[in-house]
């Protein structure tokens, strides 16, 4: 579904990525690995068009066609939908607002009623809530809203970005539980997460480990979960 080939990347002069290669296949969830400024929120934004490969070097494939020169909004219609780190929700205005903000592209729009129930249907909380503003509510609850607005668009590929960060231990355990569901209702996954362990064990097929722009080991989930310097690096075992 999704092909990332020798990627390089950069911000300004800065290089960020270099040769960073890796494919996802229809309906797997895979997991990015890193420690923070290992480049995984920069691989999400080469694949979402938020960082174009200029002067960078590299392809992108999805779905066979090549993206790595499409806007952003582009990409989204194709069927790539990119939820960030932090949520960045319009704070004032409401849930229902901010869901039918993640449907404005056209053939998401014409079908965002049925979409709004489905992710009411995933999320209950965000029924409830939905006249009030998103400043109003709690942490795992933006979440929640932040995920429901990256599904809106009908995407065929979802990519997050450390959805759990901050929450308490048991609402990030419900998002991870989410996001296996979402696999089941046929939604492929890329995943950038702080919980290593539990997302290796539980969650991902795949994983790719980035250190320094680099991809220095992939694999199975629990295979890359039982590597020696996984375990020192990132597990602290």
């Amino acid at each position: 579904m999704l092909r990332v080939s020798q990627v390089n990347a950069f911000y300004g002069k800065i290089q960020v990525l270099w040769n960073v290669s890796f494919n996802i296949k229809e309906n797997e969830i895979v997991a990015l690995v890193g420690t923070n400024g290992a480049g995984k929120s920069s691989v999400l934004n080469v694949i979402s068009g938020l960082l174009q490969l200029h002067p960078g070097s590299g392809t992108v494939e999805f779905l066979g066609q090549g993206i790595e020169r499409m806007l952003p909004q582009q990409i989204v219609e194709l069927g790539i939908s990119y939820i960030p780190e932090n949520r960045r929700l319009f704070p004032d205005m409401t849930v229902r607002e901010n869901l039918e903000l993640g449907a404005y592209i056209e053939k998401a729009w014409e079908k965002r009623g049925k979409r709004l129930e489905q992710v009411y249907q995933i999320f209950p909380r965000l029924r409830e809530r939905s006249r009030q503003l998103a400043r109003t509510l709690s942490g795992g609850e933006q979440q929640m809203l932040s995920i429901g607005r990256g599904l809106m668009s009908r995407p065929k590929l979802c990519m997050l970005d450390e959805v759990s960060y901050g929450l308490a231990p048991l609402l990030a355990i419900n998002i991870l539980e989410v996001i296996k569901e979402l696999r089941k209702q046929g939604t492929t996954i890329l995943i950038v997460e702080q919980n290593i362990k539990r997302t290796l064990e539980e969650v991902a097929d795949r994983a790719y480990v980035l250190e320094n722009g680099h991809v220095v080991l992939e694999g199975e989930s629990k295979e890359v979960l039982q590597n020696e310097h996984v375990k020192i690096a990132y597990l602290g075992l």
